[in-house]
C-alpha cells in the first residue's frame, strides 16, 4: 500500500513553518495517543503514522530531500517515534526510562502485552498492568529539566526529567508498573503524567517563551533600558528611542531547549507603552506645549 503523504497526515500545507507542523503534529498525538485508546488498532495505527510524518517534516534536511523526490528520499521515516527529529531534536533515554509517547519494542512488543504473544506468535510471560501516576514541575525545572522521586506501592522510585518537558506530556518507565500475575515474571510500565505550575509572568508556546514589559511613553520616545525576567535571571535589554506600543524584542537563546545538544528557543518581549494617568498640571502644560511645537514643524 503506498504511504499518505506526510503533509496530508498532519493536515498541514506544504509550505507550513516548522511551529505549524509542531502544533498539529501534537494536537494529533494527544488524540491518537494510546493511552487515550487503549485497544484501538486503528489510532495505534495512526499515532504511528503521525510520528512518521513528524520525524520527516521537522527535519529539515529529510524536509528538504521529501519535497524534492518523495518518500523515496528519506527512504522510510525511522522506525523509533521519538529519533532524531522528535520534538526536541532527538530521543531521551535514561536507564529504562524512555521520553514522552515511547513505544519500547514496537508493535510486537506492544500487542505482546495486549494479547500475551510475541513475535511469529509464539506465547511471551504474561505482563503485570500498566500504571500511571502524575509529577509537578515549577515552569524553571520544565524548561531545564529535574529529577523527581516519586512513590509508588510504597517504594521511592528516581525519575529523571529531561529539559524541555511540557504539560500534558508523559514519561514512561519499564517495569516499574504492577507486579506480574501469577505464573508471569514481567512487570508492567509506569507512566509518569507531566503537569506544569503556571509562571507568574512567563508563558510558554512551543521552545518560545514570552512575556510582557511596561515602560512610560516618555521612555518609549526617548529609548531606554529596562531589566527583564527571564529564566535565566534578570536581563538588561535596550529599548530604541520611537518603540511603539506592541512592539516585540527577541532575546535570543533564553527561551527552552528543543534538542538533544542544549540548543535553546528565544525569549520574545512584548513592549507595552503606558498612557499616564491622573496627569499633574504641570505636565499637562509640558504635553500641551510638545503638542503645539508638533504642529509648528518644531519636530520635524
Amino acid at each position: 500500500m503506498a504511504k499518505r503523504d506526510y503533509y496530508e497526515i498532519l493536515g498541514v500545507s506544504k509550505n507550513a513553518s516548522d511551529d505549524e507542523i509542531k502544533k498539529a503534529y501534537r494536537k494529533l498525538a494527544i488524540k491518537y495517543h494510546p493511552d487515550k485508546n487503549p485497544g484501538d488498532k486503528e489510532a495505534e495505527a495512526k499515532f504511528k503514522e503521525i510520528n512518521e510524518a513528524h520525524d520527516v517534516l521537522s527535519d529539515k534536511q529529510k524536509r528538504a530531500r521529501y519535497d524534492q523526490f518523495g518518500h523515496a528520499g528519506v527512504g522510510g521515516a525511522s522506525s523509533n517515534p521519538f529519533g532524531e527529529g522528535g520534538p526536541f531534536g532527538g530521543g531521551f533515554n535514561y536507564s529504562g526510562q524512555s521520553f514522552n509517547f515511547d513505544f519500547g519494542g514496537g508493535l510486537d512488543d506492544i500487542l505482546g502485552s495486549l494479547f500475551g504473544f510475541g513475535a511469529g506468535g509464539a506465547r511471551r510471560p504474561r505482563r503485570g498492568a500498566d500504571l500511571q501516576t502524575s509529577v509537578t514541575l515549577t515552569f524553571e525545572e520544565a524548561i531545564f529539566g529535574t529529577t523527581k522521586e516519586i512513590l509508588v506501592d510504597g517504594k521511592n522510585i528516581k525519575v529523571k526529567i529531561p529539559a524541555g518537558i511540557d504539560d500534558g506530556m508523559s514519561i514512561r518507565l519499564r517495569g516499574k508498573g504492577g507486579e506480574a500475575p501469577e505464573g508471569g515474571t514481567e512487570r508492567g510500565d509506569l507512566y509518569v503524567r507531566i503537569k506544569v505550575k503556571p509562571h507568574k509572568s512567563l508563558t510558554r508556546e512551543g521552545a518560545i517563551i514570552l512575556s510582557e514589559e511596561k515602560i512610560d511613553m516618555v521612555d518609549a520616545a526617548l529609548g531606554c533600558e529596562i531589566d527583564v525576567e527571564t529564566v535565566d535571571g534578570l536581563i538588561t535589554m535596550k529599548v530604541p528611542a520611537g518603540t511603539q506600543s506592541g512592539t516585540p524584542f527577541k532575546l535570543s537563546g533564553h527561551g527552552v531547549p528543543f534538542r538533544a545538544d542544549g540548543d535553546r528557543g528565544p525569549h520574545i518581549v512584548t513592549v507595552i507603552v503606558e498612557t499616564p494617568k491622573n496627569l499633574s498640571r504641570k505636565q499637562k502644560e509640558l504635553l500641551e506645549e510638545f503638542k503645539k511645537s508638533k504642529k509648528r514643524g518644531i519636530f520635524g
